[in-house]
C-alpha cells in the first residue's frame, strides 16, 4: 500500500514499546482510509483500520521498536506513516534551532536519518516517511518550525536524499499544519509524494474565542483548497476533537463520509492521545483519546 489513491494506502508504525490494551473502539463510520497513532492499542483489534501512525525522535531512540511495529502493522494488514521528529524526546540543549540547522547543513544528523531509513527499508509493511512537520506553525512547539523557506526546504531535501539512499521504495509527506501561506515551504514535486495536513477541533476554544464552533470540513477545506495546488494525494495526518456529545458526534459522521468532492483527500489519520503542547489561550492539553474526549 502506499498513500497515492484511496484504494492503495499506507499505515503507520507505534513508537517504543507497544502498550496493547483490550481493544475497545472502532473506526468512525464511513468509507474513506482511516488511520490512528494509537499507543496504547485501543484500534488493536478494529479490521476498519488502514493506517498505524509512529512519532519517532531521531536522537536518543530505541530501534528495535521499529521492529515491534512493523510486526504488528504487518499482522494487521496495515500501512506504516512514520512521523520524524528531528530532535531529541529528552530535555537537552540539543535540542535549538541554531543547533539543528547547522548540523543537518554540515551533515551531523545524516547518520541519524540514514540509521532509521534503514531499518524501515526492511520492513514488511509499506512505509511512507514524514519529516519535520508543521514547518509553518510559529507557536514555539517545534525548533524546525519558522525557518526561512529556503533554510526549511534545503534540509528536507537532504533528508529525503540521505533515506532514499537507504530504502528506495519509502514513499516521503510533507505536512504543513495547513495556516496560510504554508505553499513557501514546498520542497518540490521530487520530494513530495504526498501532502498532509492538520486538523483539529476543540469545542470549547471555539466557543470562547471564535465565537462559534467549527466542523471538520470548516477546518480541512481552505487548507485542502490551498494543497490542490501541488497536485499530489492529501490526507489528514493529524486529527482530532473534543467536545460535547453532540459536537463529537457530528466530526465522527463527517470525518470518513461527507468528503465525496475532495477527490485528493485519501485518509485521515486520528491523534489517539492526550495533547503534548499547550493550546492557546490557556485551554491546556486536551485529550483527543477516543472514550475521553466527550466533555461533560
Amino acid at each position: 500500500m502506499t498513500l497515492t489513491s484511496r484504494s492503495n494506502l499506507f499505515a503507520p508504525a507505534l513508537a517504543g514499546a507497544l502498550l496493547l490494551t483490550t481493544s475497545a473502539f472502532a473506526a468512525p463510520p464511513g468509507t474513506l482510509p482511516f488511520g490512528v497513532y494509537d499507543p496504547y492499542g485501543a484500534f488493536s483489534d478494529d479490521t476498519d483500520v488502514a493506517i498505524e501512525h509512529l512519532f519517532l525522535p531521531w536522537q536518543d531512540v530505541f530501534l528495535p521498536s521499529l521492529v515491534e511495529a512493523d510486526a504488528y502493522a504487518s499482522q494487521r494488514g496495515r500501512s506504516i506513516l512514520v512521523t520524524i521528529e528531528p530532535w531529541t524526546w529528552t530535555r537537552d540543549e540539543r535540542n535549538r534551532p541554531e543547533v539543528l540547522i547547522a548540523g543537518i547543513a554540515d551533515g551531523v544528523f545524516d547518520t541519524n536519518m540514514a540509521t532509521i531509513c534503514n531499518i524501515l527499508g526492511g520492513f514488511q509493511s509499506a512505509v511512507t516517511v514524514r519529516w519535520a512537520h508543521e514547518m509553518e506553525d510559529l507557536s514555539g512547539q517545534f525548533i524546525w518550525a519558522g525557518w526561512t523557506p529556503d533554510t526549511y526546504i534545503a534540509a528536507f531535501r537532504r533528508m529525503v536524499d540521505v533515506c532514499r539512499a537507504e530504502a528506495t521504495d519509502i514513499d516521503f509527506m510533507w505536512s504543513p499544519l495547513g495556516l496560510d501561506g504554508f505553499d513557501v515551504y514546498y520542497p518540490g514535486d521530487e520530494y513530495v509524494d504526498v501532502v498532509g495536513l492538520s486538523v483539529f477541533g476543540l469545542q470549547p476554544w471555539e466557543q470562547d474565542v471564535l465565537g462559534q464552533e467549527r466542523s471538520f470540513r470548516d477546518i480541512l477545506v481552505p487548507r485542502y483548497e490551498q494543497a490542490l495546488q501541488f497536485g499530489k494525494p492529501i490526507v489528514v495526518a493529524e486529527l482530532g476533537f473534543v467536545g460535547d456529545a453532540d459536537y463529537v458526534q457530528r466530526w465522527l459522521e463527517d470525518v470518513r463520509q461527507d468528503v465525496d468532492d475532495l477527490t485528493e483527500l485519501v485518509a485521515v489519520v486520528y491523534f489517539n492521545q492526550s495533547e503534548v503542547y499547550p493550546w492557546p489561550d490557556g485551554y491546556g492539553l486536551p485529550d483527543w483519546r477516543f472514550g475521553y474526549n466527550v466533555l461533560e
